[in-house]
């Protein structure tokens, strides 16, 4: 029996072993270390028996998905301390998440957020018992029997409604049996660092008609030293909050007239439409040309591009003239109308069509937050229609101004390719060829990726930009999707070379994502305190006293004249009080103008950062900040 390594190494058995004692054969070291492992690419115990030639990989903690399995074994000793104080409540699912864990519990008397330190105590203790975790699978009318048993009524339902035939499993730690698909850590005294953070409500199965069960959240670190860390950028993301930080700022506003609708004010107009020029600017450098499309479209085109069947319960229907209409969720039906407009050639392609489209989606009041979850919002498209040998090239453009713009605002990410999920349409040969040719766009760029598997949009495979934030945090924004299959479904044409017709492939991707959602990263990522060229007001010019009025107004009208975003404070207020109000402004310049200021013609310059920096002439302060502008400068 031949067992290959992840790095190729081959180890041969003669008789069936365990995936821990292929870990301690390899080292100590590791056999200490390993939480569970692979085989054939599944995730499994490490008490897990291989009996025919596979690929092996141990998982460690080291390991995104080591770290899941930690977590999620921590969601059970969670739920086993929950049964032990409150042996009446019924428990739901224990899932992962970003960052920790949660468990969805039926309590008879309903717990609040001061009764986490309790359970937090019997955790402890079933942690430093250090229980054997062990699994074992039942025949379905044994495992509903087994649950009803112990009155665990949402487990009977979850096994009732899983397909016949499918392995049902069950985890056992002491007296506590859950049902789950594992895999878990060898023992509870695995986990080392856990902390309980809230609670919170939560449907059952996410239905509203169901009953509102409660929900424990915690996390879970292989080390302390770790926890604590995280614990201290959240601490750090609550101060950049960016709906604390765009209300106090003056950015935007959310209304209970418009759940889920941001309200941008004038300050926020300003930041957004400075991202929307500088979208502009780089798509025009790039060669792309911009359109608009209608907000409202009728039926038939949905259901040509398949979002009528496969996204409808997203999307805002109403009816015009009795017929049925839904606003645009997404823009890219609106673009393969455009490209029908005009017969194409084989010369005219790649062609590049950027739209800043406002698009609505439904979304559960529950998950709206801010403005990085809402119901409607700009999406910074583009489609690309191409032939097959431009592919590649085009990818490589689209990464490069993704490059461009993440560089620009100081984000670190790190990128993911994603395959064909199970609701997706077209064949097999076109997936795979649209899935290669992503693949062979990040090799020939020698870019590092991680395979995504199952999560590519419905139409094609997509290359997914995650950014890293200045505390640490990854978002999602930018996207690459290769579509071979709305051209087919619009019937998109164009003549080749050979004078017959054929379908163009088609590249949607975007780069902010949402506009709103990226002023919302931006917000947090700079704590509200925005480089020069991205300030909604750039300088603040501050008069000591009404004798120096005329002048600083006179330095005001100079500014605005060089194009600086400028503001005063004419308030009868003294100027160590106007001077504090500018910093709660977190505004990049203030300029003191005293009588010295008024007689040289000069501006005392206070930086945000560094404070008073001295005294010099109008006119180079306005060169120094139309720079720092021109060549959008982070300090």
């Amino acid at each position: 029996m031949k067992l290959t390594l992840k790095g190729g190494d081959v180890r041969e058995y003669e008789l069936p072993v365990t995936c821990k004692q292929v870990a301690a054969d390899i080292s100590e070291g590791l056999a200490r270390a390993a939480v569970c492992a692979k085989v054939n690419g599944k995730l499994v115990d490490l008490a897990h028996t291989i009996d025919a030639d596979c690929e092996l990989e141990i998982v460690t903690l080291k390991d995104k998905e080591g770290l899941q399995v930690y977590r999620h074994t921590a969601a059970h000793v969670l739920a086993q301390a929950v049964k032990a104080i409150y042996p009446t409540c019924k428990l739901s699912i224990g899932p992962t998440i970003d960052n920790g864990f949660y468990y969805d519990i039926d309590f008879k008397t309903p717990i609040t957020q001061e009764d986490l330190g309790k359970i937090e105590a019997e955790m402890k203790k079933i942690i430093k018992s250090n229980l054997p975790i062990e699994r074992f699978t039942l025949p379905r009318a044994e495992a509903i029997k087994l649950m009803t048993k112990n009155s665990e009524k949402y487990k009977v339902e979850l096994i009732k409604d899983l397909p016949e035939g499918e392995e049902i499993s069950f985890y056992k730690q002491g007296e506590f049996t859950d049902l789950c698909r594992g895999p878990h850590l060898p023992s509870t005294g695995k986990i080392k660092a856990f902390k309980l953070t809230s609670i919170a409500g939560a449907y059952w199965r996410g239905n509203e008609k169901n009953k509102m069960l409660t929900r424990i959240y915690g996390t879970a670190f292989a080390k302390k030293e770790e926890m604590d860390a995280y614990f201290t950028m959240l601490e750090e993301a609550k101060k950049r909050d960016h709906v604390k930080l765009g209300k106090e700022l003056g950015l935007f506003a959310l209304l209970n007239e418009g759940r889920g609708f941001p309200f941008f004010l004038p300050k926020g107009m300003v930041l957004k439409n400075i991202l929307i020029d500088y979208w502009r600017q780089i798509h025009t450098k790039e060669g792309y040309v911009e359109v608009q499309t209608p907000i409202i479209l009728n039926r038939s085109l949905w259901e040509t591009s398949g979002h009528w069947g496969h996204y409808k319960e997203n999307m805002y229907t109403t009816k015009i003239d009795g017929e049925d209409c839904a606003i645009k969720p997404m823009n890219c039906p609106g673009g393969m109308l455009v490209y029908k407009l005009n017969p194409h050639s084989y010369k005219d392609l790649p062609i590049r069509m950027g739209e800043l489209g406002l698009v609505h989606r439904h979304e559960k009041s529950g998950q709206l937050h801010g403005l990085m979850r809402v119901r409607c919002f700009t999406q910074d498209d583009a489609h690309i229609f191409m032939l097959p040998e431009q592919i590649t090239d085009e990818i490589k453009g689209v990464v490069r101004i993704i490059n461009e713009v993440y560089t620009l605002f100081g984000f670190k990410y790190h990128v993911e390719l994603s395959t064909r999920p199970e609701d997706s349409m077209g064949s097999d040969e076109d997936w795979e060829n649209a899935t290669n040719a992503l693949r062979l766009a990040l090799d020939e760029l020698g870019l590092d990726y991680v395979v995504n598997e199952g999560d590519g949009a419905f139409y094609g495979p997509k290359i997914d930009f995650h950014l890293q934030d200045s505390i640490g945090r990854t978002w999602q924004c930018g996207t690459i999707q290769l579509d071979f299959q709305l051209p087919q479904r619009f019937e998109a044409e164009y003549t080749g070379e050979d004078g017959q017709k054929h379908r163009p492939i088609m590249i949607h991707r975007v780069v902010f994502g949402s506009i709103e959602r990226f002023i919302g990263i931006l917000i947090e990522h700079y704590a509200g305190k925005f480089p020069v060229w991205l300030a909604p007001v750039q300088v603040k010019v501050l008069p000591v006293s009404d004798k120096s009025m005329d002048y600083a107004k006179e330095v005001t009208e100079t500014l605005k004249a060089n194009g600086i975003r400028v503001e005063i404070d004419t308030r009868n207020e003294k100027i160590g009080y106007k001077i504090r109000e500018a910093q709660l402004e977190k505004l990049p310049y203030m300029l003191i103008i005293g009588d010295k200021e008024k007689e040289e013609g000069s501006v005392a310059v206070r930086m945000r950062e560094k404070g008073d920096i001295g005294s010099m002439a109008l006119q180079e302060f306005a060169d120094r900040v139309k720079k720092e502008n021109d060549e959008k400068i982070v300090f």
